[in-house]
């Protein structure tokens, strides 16, 4: 594996919709998730690593240190008995072993994390070896992210939708469309912070240097292959990129985000915004904390 990497990042996503749902709330119909509160639109973090996992996958092709552990229609325990059959152990004798060897759990880990690409950014949780009582069960990521909150309170549009077409043959007869509907946001403006610990990379699970570059090349790409009637037209409008001098870092990361300020161009326009061309999008470089550097990339 490639060394791990030696600086601590934060970074903020600035992605959009139109005509779109960015991310469905299945407890209340698949409207677009939002704050009842604020009337901001949210997207999880669950859904934008699962647009990174995807593209990992597409561009990787489970390449040898680039699987993905979570998945569609694989068993986690799957991956977890590849883990077992190359260390030479099953899941009905592991205990016993363990025993003997002290170090199998680490090796396990470090088995998973070397040839797991989500598990070595994200981490996991390996409910095998949790319930094998292995103490390599639970993996904390180098990489979190925050759920995307929208610039603006978006408006949630209710679209009803006809077909004309029979879904069965007692169907074929009845003249009359069916009716049906779906939800979408004319436009929003999404932001999204997220962190990168060198510590934990370092300590845990060797989250590397090409691993980072990857990941950086996946949330510029989280959309472009991604594409459905349902999330509309999507993009990465800008990924900003905070680098400290240190593993530790130089300064909170409360601080880089207040950095970057997100405006309206024309402050008086009382229209709703429609484009990313009605925002301006600033970072205060100058007064950056000592040892930390802006990179903006999109």
């Amino acid at each position: 594996m490639s060394e791990a990497i030696k600086n601590r990042y934060e970074f903020v996503i600035l992605f959009d919709v139109e005509n779109g749902n960015p991310n469905g709330d299945p407890d209340a119909g698949n409207m677009p998730r939002v704050d009842p509160e604020t009337g901001l639109g949210l997207v999880t973090d669950v859904c934008l690593k699962r647009k990174i996992r995807n593209y990992v996958e597409a561009v990787k092709a489970d390449a040898p240190g680039y699987c993905i552990y979570v998945k569609e229609s694989v068993p986690l325990n799957r991956s977890d008995a590849r883990a077992y059959a190359a260390l030479g152990v099953t899941e009905k004798d592991v205990r016993e072993k363990k025993k003997t060897d002290p170090d199998l759990d680490i090796r396990l880990r470090d088995w998973m994390c070397k040839n797991f690409y989500d598990i070595r950014t994200f981490g996991a949780v390996m409910t095998t070896f949790t319930k094998a009582k292995l103490n390599c069960g639970q993996v904390r990521g180098p990489v979190q992210l925050g759920f995307a909150r929208s610039v603006e309170p978006i408006v949630s549009q209710e679209v009803s939708i006809s077909r004309i077409a029979a879904a069965a043959e007692t169907d074929a007869g009845n003249k009359t469309a069916q009716m049906g509907r779906k939800y979408i946001v004319p436009y929003g403006l999404y932001r999204c912070e997220g962190y990168i610990s060198a510590n934990l990379a370092r300590k845990t699970t060797g989250f590397s240097e090409e691993d980072l570059a990857l990941l950086w090349q996946a949330i510029l790409n989280l959309f472009e292959n991604d594409r459905s009637a349902a999330r509309g037209k999507m993009a990465v409008r800008e990924l900003i990129i905070f680098r400290h001098d240190s593993e530790l870092g130089c300064a909170p990361a409360y601080k880089l985000f207040e950095a970057v300020e997100i405006r309206r161009r024309d402050a008086g326009d009382p229209a709703p915004a429609r484009a990313y061309s009605d925002y301006v999008v600033t970072v205060d470089e100058e007064h950056l904390p000592k040892g930390v550097s802006c990179i903006r990339l999109g």
